[in-house]
């Protein structure tokens, strides 16, 4: 019996709900610890006397450790397993996070940024891929746009850090990163337990350990059910070891091949457009909504709402994702993020800048449900990571540039000019995603990237 059939006939149980749980809470603390950065903004640059253009550095320093974090960990992830590198990653950023907040000048906050964004660039990267491959068909677009919103938690737990630690004491804002690294401890603990994907250890080759892993997941979901597993259906085919060693260069020239390339433009395409509007957002709402006569006080409570916001917008697309499809849910959170920011550069009034930007928050995050569902579907499995780490490093450049970007468009535009461009980018996303993105609802890993494998064997005597 194939070994991917039948993990896809599984029911969704408590042992998958234990990889949601631990997976989701370390993509809650890779939120906590890159929002909680806009809170700093002020104090450190009260402190350090820092012009806007540092504090534009400050901002981009993450997701430029973002940037190399998801490339390096996607071809990691394929090399050398997907488990070993969410371990690494997770470690790595922690320790980097309680070095930033240790920092004793400027210069070394800002590598210490960088480096903590390497780590949870790493991370987030890994784990959707890997819960991925253990998910069933039909509820896999569901699950994995749950696993994203967790996002939201580490958000709004950054917002309340922001509101009541930060503003504690000369060094509050040291507490406040010493806090969102601490909880990884307990994760790292939980994840020792966490079995290798089967779909990657077939890729390897390594058949028996596969075996092992799907037999021991199937004896748990029996027990959490206590009923009999569902029949496996006849006619599925396992993974093969594919024959070259991953690299990033021959894993690009797959993505860019005929049969790849209408998806990879797409992905990347939209992982540009929701990553600089997203980051571009919420790097700078703080300080925008204080330039709009709104006290920072008032600024992060109206933050902690606007956060909230990112909650129903990240679960709401996680629902819609096995019914109308990923591209469609993408494609329809995109249109209700341009619609929004347009309302917000139209905005005056206080209170309808806070409606009109937690409009644009649950949105912006209701997309992001549907990318991270959708990205690892479109790839093969023996390059599954690698082409969701290369998606999501494109996205980074758009996070890396956004708070640049934004700083110039608010001194030179104003609140107004800001999202009008935002606006304009989040159109040209929803124009892609519909024209030429694929369906994948309901269809096993296998299926959707069938057509892709007779590329693979070509190409592996040349990659080498």
């Amino acid at each position: 019996m194939s070994l991917t059939a039948r993990l896809d006939r599984l029911p969704l149980s408590r042992p998958h709900y234990k990889l949601l749980l631990i997976g989701g809470l370390g993509y809650s603390f890779d939120g906590m610890d890159g929002a909680v950065v806009a809170f700093l903004l002020p104090r450190i640059q009260e402190i350090w006397g820092l012009s806007t253009a540092s504090l534009g550095l400050v901002g981009s320093a993450a997701p430029l450790g973002f940037f190399f974090g998801a490339i390096l960990s996607g071809w990691l992830g394929d090399r050398f397993g997907r488990k070993k590198v969410m371990l690494w990653a997770l470690a790595f950023y922690c320790a980097m996070s309680v070095v930033a907040a240790v920092a004793p000048n400027f210069e070394v906050f800002l590598v210490a940024r960088v480096l903590a964004g390497l780590g949870a660039g790493a991370e987030s990267v890994i784990i959707a891929p890997f819960l991925s491959e253990f998910i069933p068909p039909k509820r896999r677009g569901w699950f994995i746009g749950t696993l994203a919103g967790f996002f939201s938690f580490g958000f709004v737990a950054a917002a309340l850090i922001g509101r009541f630690v930060v503003p504690v004491g000369d060094d509050g804002w040291r507490w406040a990163q010493v806090i969102t690294a601490v909880p990884i401890l307990l994760l790292l603990w939980w994840r020792r337990s966490l079995p290798e994907s089967p779909r990657f250890l077939m890729s390897q080759g390594r058949a028996a350990e596969a075996e092992q892993v799907v037999e021991g997941f199937e004896q748990k979901v029996l027990r959490a059910t206590g009923k009999e597993l569902p029949a496996v259906e006849a006619g599925g085919e396992d993974i093969t070891k594919h024959g070259q060693k991953i690299s990033i260069w021959n894993a690009l020239k797959v993505m860019w091949s005929p049969a790849l390339r209408r998806r990879t433009a797409v992905i990347w395409l939209i992982w540009f457009v929701i990553t600089f509007s997203y980051y571009g957002f919420f790097s700078w709402i703080p300080t925008l909504l204080v330039g709009r006569g709104i006290t920072v006080t008032k600024s992060f409570e109206y933050s902690i709402i606007i956060y909230l916001a990112q909650i129903p917008g990240y679960f709401s697309a996680a629902w819609l994702c096995d019914r109308i499809d990923r591209k469609n849910t993408i494609a329809l959170y995109l249109a209700g993020s341009a619609l929004s920011a347009f309302w917000l550069s139209q905005s005056n009034d206080s209170g309808m800048i806070l409606v009109a930007a937690a409009t644009l928050s649950f949105f912006l995050n209701g997309t992001y449900a549907g990318v991270y569902a959708y990205t690892p579907e479109l790839f093969p499995t023996w390059m599954r990571a690698t082409g969701v780490g290369l998606a999501s490093a494109v996205g980074r450049v758009g996070s890396i540039l956004a708070p640049s970007i934004i700083g110039v468009f608010a001194a030179t535009l104003g609140f107004g000019g800001v999202f009008t461009m935002t606006t304009v980018v989040l159109a040209v996303g929803v124009i892609g995603v519909v024209i030429f993105g694929t369906s994948t609802a309901g269809k096993s890993l296998e299926d959707i990237n069938a057509r892709t494998e007779p590329e693979q064997p070509a190409m592996s005597g040349g990659g080498k």
